[in-house]
């Protein structure tokens, strides 16, 4: 196996990580926000509408931790910086 080989199965791994642990951790703040969101709404229901724009910005902004994620491993995948390195 040469350090070719082995540097791309390595570059494929750490990306599949990252894949799974920026996926894994925004879910679960997503979950927590939802039930938090449902629990104030069951409490006050007239505050349904400042809520539920809360929750929605606040999704937004836990999502955009998921793409960021995606980004960088596809960035890891297909034109990974270290490479040009060994190549040399």
């Amino acid at each position: 196996m040469t350090d070719l080989h082995l540097f791309a199965i390595v570059s494929t791994v750490v990306a599949a990580l990252a894949i799974a642990l920026g996926v894994f951790f925004p879910a679960l703040a997503m979950g927590r926000a939802i039930s938090s969101a449902l629990d104030a709404l069951a409490r006050q229901p007239e505050a349904e509408k400042e809520i539920s724009r809360t929750l929605f910005i606040g999704l937004a902004m836990i999502e955009s931790l998921a793409i960021y994620c995606l980004v960088v491993a596809l960035i890891i995948l297909f034109r990974n910086p270290l490479l040009e390195y060994l190549l040399k």
